[in-house]
Parts: structure tokens; C-alpha cells; sequence
């Protein structure tokens, strides 16, 4: 026999949301461990999404392996070049079915993440509680993140330094395919600059082993509006990162700010971290955020 005291923790329990984590470009479900690890010792439920080809999916081509071949490299298919968008939002929706049969879900996207959050946010709002953008893409007056490069909100990116790792023609290849194992100091330096501020060396090639070479090539042209009507309904984050060389914080607070004209009556709830764009994720202070996320 269970005593009230028992049936209203189940009770409590029930009702305590899901926080449902989709990563960036490039990466995987294990660049959230360490904020999730956190969350969980802290009783809050949350889970880190792979994305199709990504973590245990991953693909690494041969040539990536020592001693890398280069010319190989450019030219190795890839699995990834069939993989769409659409996958990306099937299995977010799947995982948030899922974990809403305990609860509210609150989704969260970083990066690239957010096209992925702002997709099944138009396609299943009924599902989410909320949905919060890290540092992420929300695309609403423009189509897609691609059209953003070229604003001058984005002018002070420096995306450019981390493409000099690129080896192929994403068109040709139909992925975009970083050499994240590049010998060249220049070109390590440049992407410690664009995406890990003030980490230490050391810290940086802990990154660069993390993360993965493929990602599909039609993502950043892929549809990626929020609409009004659905995406629009959601209450919704924007947790800002002030030190981040990717994603300006310029193009940021155009994020936050056309979302805010789309819905005058739902307005972006704001947190701003000072942070890289890699975070990492795990730093106290996005664990403050997301833990008080978890408890309203």
C-alpha cells in the first residue's frame, strides 16, 4: 500500500517536464553529456538526441584515419549525402513522443539544432512545452540559414576560418566534410578562434576529436521558418552566447527579434551566457538556466 505522501511524489513526478537536447553541426548527443549528467543529479529528466548519421550512427571515412589520405578524403561517399531534414524532424518527433508519455517536453536545439527545433516545432506544437534555442539558428523572416550568411548581422562570422578545414565540394560530395584531424596549426588556431574562444589547447583537441566530418550539404538550404500559427504558439528560450565567433551575437538578437515581431503576444524569453559557441554545454551557468527551465 502506498501512502498520499508516496502518491504525490508519483504525482510531481509525472508532470516534471523532459528536456530533449538536439545538437549542432558536426556533432553528436555527447556534446551535451556534461550538462546532462548535471541536470539528472539534479532529479531533472533529460536526454541528448543522435541525429541520423551522427554519435553511434556516425560515418568516418577511411581516409580520415591515420595517415590520412587527402585526395581519398575529398572524394570518399558518404552516407550522409541521403540524409535529410526530414529525418532530422522524425526522429526528434519519435523521441519526444516518447518522452512525453511522462510529461511535458521542453526541446532544445543548438546551433544547426535550431532548424531541426524549429521544424518539429511546426509540425507538432501540441507536443512541446516550450522550446529554447542555444546560440542556435531561428530562422523566421528568412527561409533558411544559408540566407543569414549574407546579412550584416552575420558580417563579423567567422565561419570562414573553420571552412579552410573543409576538404571537398559539399555540391559535388553532397555533405560538408571538415578535416577536424588537420595537421595545420593555422588552420586549428582559426577554428579555436570561430568556436572555442578561450579554451586551452588541450581542451581544444578534446573538440576537434569529438567531432565528426560529415553533415549533410542541403541542411543550411533547407526550409527553416517558424510559423505563427504553430512554432509561433510555443513558449519559447533564446539563450544567448556573448562570446561567440560563429553565430554572432548581432544575427542572435535578430533571431530573438524577428520571433518577437511574428508573436507580439509570445515573447522570447532571453538568458545570456558569456560562452564560446561551444560552450561547453555543461558550464555552470547553463546548467543554472536550464535546471530553473526544468522546475517552473
Amino acid at each position: 500500500m502506498t501512502t498520499n505522501s508516496e502518491d504525490d511524489t508519483r504525482a510531481r513526478d509525472r508532470r516534471a517536464p523532459t528536456l530533449v537536447f538536439v545538437h549542432g553541426t558536426n556533432s553528436s548527443s555527447f556534446s551535451w553529456s556534461g550538462l546532462i549528467n548535471e541536470l539528472n543529479l539534479r532529479g531533472h529528466r533529460s536526454v541528448a538526441v543522435d541525429l541520423p548519421g551522427h554519435g553511434d550512427e556516425g560515418f568516418f571515412p577511411r581516409a580520415y584515419q591515420a595517415p590520412q589520405d587527402l585526395e581519398a578524403l575529398a572524394t570518399e561517399a558518404s552516407p550522409l549525402a541521403k540524409v535529410t531534414i526530414d529525418d532530422y524532424v522524425e526522429r526528434v518527433i519519435g523521441v519526444a513522443r516518447r518522452a512525453r508519455r511522462h510529461g511535458p517536453v521542453i526541446l532544445v536545439g543548438a546551433s544547426q539544432g535550431g532548424v531541426t527545433v524549429s521544424r518539429v516545432g511546426n509540425a507538432v506544437p501540441d507536443l512541446l512545452e516550450r522550446v529554447v534555442y542555444v546560440s542556435a539558428y531561428c530562422c523566421v523572416d528568412l527561409p533558411n540559414m544559408a540566407a543569414y550568411f549574407a546579412t550584416p548581422e552575420n558580417k563579423d562570422s567567422l565561419v570562414g576560418q573553420v571552412t579552410q578545414a573543409v576538404v571537398a565540394d559539399p555540391a559535388v560530395l553532397g555533405v560538408a566534410r571538415v578535416n577536424w584531424r588537420t595537421a595545420d596549426p593555422a588552420v586549428i588556431r582559426g577554428i579555436k578562434e570561430c568556436l572555442a574562444g578561450d579554451f586551452t589547447d588541450d581542451a581544444v583537441h578534446r573538440m576537434l576529436n569529438l567531432l565528426e566530418p560529415d553533415e549533410p550539404a542541403s541542411i543550411p538550404l533547407t526550409e527553416a521558418r517558424g510559423e505563427a500559427h504553430t512554432w509561433g504558439r510555443i513558449p519559447r528560450t533564446y539563450v544567448r552566447f556573448t562570446l561567440d565567433r560563429l553565430i554572432p551575437p548581432a544575427l542572435q538578437d535578430r533571431f530573438i527579434q524577428e520571433a518577437d515581431r511574428l508573436t507580439p503576444d509570445n515573447l522570447t524569453d532571453v538568458r545570456s551566457v558569456a560562452a564560446p559557441h561551444v560552450g561547453p554545454f555543461g558550464r555552470p551557468e547553463l546548467v543554472e538556466i536550464f535546471a530553473d527551465l526544468a522546475g517552473r
